[in-house]
């Protein structure tokens, strides 16, 4: 893979001191969706003005008649209605307060704080994204289609103006529970749903989850209604809650697995416990985490993006000695810490179908041989594929065996923008 426009790696071999900012993706500009605002836009308490109070017995200076305040003078009126007027409102108030806490302890805590990571969707946006071609084809109708988003993002913000690392495709099979992983390379120049050409990637900074899905659905002739959005420490505290992960960690991977962990470790004040040889071993959830974003090796974003596949595998295994209501309590604790589509009671329904799930195939998108890994659309380096529509028709076999897929019209013009962007049918 050439060099992206937004790599910040220094390839010189010399090993990063903790504070390198080369680790550190939230130094990278991400265009639009990048978060302008001031670092003073708080509320400044300073600039109230003062109300000052003088002690009880001493009288106030708003009293004194000659300044326009009230007189206390015998015969003056006195505030008892006022009086009156402000307690009510005060117990009124209270009132209101004692009604928004019931509330907040049935929406948190009867029905259960796991709903923080719910999320709706506009059906009717996600339905028109859905091709008559894609719609009307009776071999995706026994499939369970789902989006996995892994997004760069430390602060826990998984709804928009955040990058997606990890785009992937997962496609179950509702009769046999075969599943099957693509990956759709984040630097892939794709339609964003809007007419509008960039990195797909893009898409979820501008419109999260919904426009990411839509992206995928009108792209790639897809039937995407579901998705699952992670961000760094929430995949990390999945594998810590399976107890780690097996992973053949190879030798070209380890500096940058542990340069990455390092900088992880202090972002979210977690433990950094370095891997200290390559070989098959048990990862952290925050070595795990770190694995899936290397890309420094050969085929950067390809080789990441296997990686990432990887590690579901991984997790599907360790998944599979748990019992079910042990993976109900790992995915109460974590669920917070997603932003999904799916209800909980949908999630726990899944999970008890882990024993008869297995991952049969993956690969990523564009496909190999019709792919230009190298492309540039101005100063952008950017994935290309060869053909789209080429692509498109494959994807329908790799995932639904259904290797006489007819692509919608609107591919074929998307198609035909693409290798015009980006010269990838030269």
């Amino acid at each position: 893979m050439a060099n992206r426009d937004d790599e910040y790696y220094d390839r010189g071999g010399r090993r990063p001191s903790q504070r390198d900012d080369r680790y550190r993706d939230d130094m990278r500009s991400s265009g639009r969706g990048r978060d302008s605002r001031s670092r003073r836009d708080y509320d400044d308490y300073d600039e109230r003005p003062v109300r000052r109070r003088e002690p009880d017995g001493r009288g106030s200076r708003y009293d004194d008649p000659r300044r326009g305040g009230q007189s206390s003078r015998p015969g003056a009126p006195r505030n008892g209605k006022k009086n009156n007027k402000a307690l009510i409102l005060l117990i009124s108030e209270i009132a209101v307060a004692l009604l928004l806490l019931v509330a907040a302890y049935n929406i948190f805590f009867k029905m259960g704080a796991t709903k923080v990571g719910r999320v709706n969707l506009d059906e009717s946006e996600i339905n028109d994204s859905i091709s008559e071609a894609a719609a009307d084809s009776e071999h995706m109708k026994g499939y369970t289609n789902i989006a996995l988003f892994g997004v760069d993002s430390r602060k826990g913000q998984l709804d928009k103006k955040t990058r997606t690392d990890s785009i992937i495709i997962c496609s179950i099979n509702n009769d046999n529970g075969e599943i099957r992983l693509c990956s759709v390379y984040r630097d892939t120049w794709l339609n964003l749903s809007d007419d509008s050409y960039d990195k797909c990637n893009a898409a979820y900074v501008y419109g999260g989850p919904e426009q990411a899905i839509k992206m995928l659905n009108m792209n790639l002739d897809m039937d995407i209604k579901h998705c699952y959005t992670i961000g760094f420490r929430g995949l990390s505290d999945v594998v810590d809650a399976l107890g780690g992960v097996e992973i053949d960690v190879p030798d070209n991977v380890v500096k940058h697995l542990n340069n990455y962990e390092n900088t992880m470790a202090q972002e979210l004040k977690m433990e950094y416990k370095p891997v200290e040889k390559a070989g098959l071993q048990r990862l952290t959830g925050l070595q795990a985490t770190a694995y899936c974003r290397v890309r420094y090796t050969a085929n950067g974003d390809i080789d990441r993006a296997a990686r990432q596949r990887e590690v579901i595998q991984a997790c599907l295994e360790e998944a599979k000695k748990k019992s079910p209501a042990e993976l109900e309590e790992i995915a109460e604790k974590v669920f917070k810490e997603s932003y999904t589509t799916l209800h909980f009671d949908e999630i726990v329904k899944l999970l008890k179908k882990v024993p008869k799930y297995e991952i049969v195939d993956q690969a990523g998108f564009p496909s190999e041989g019709m792919i230009n890994p190298n492309a540039r659309v101005g100063k952008k380096s950017v994935v290309a594929p060869v053909d789209l529509e080429s692509n498109v028709k494959w994807l329908h076999g790799f995932l639904f065996n259904d290797t006489e897929y007819a692509v919608s019209d609107d591919v074929k013009k998307y198609s035909q923008k693409i290798s015009t962007d980006t010269g990838a049918g030269k």
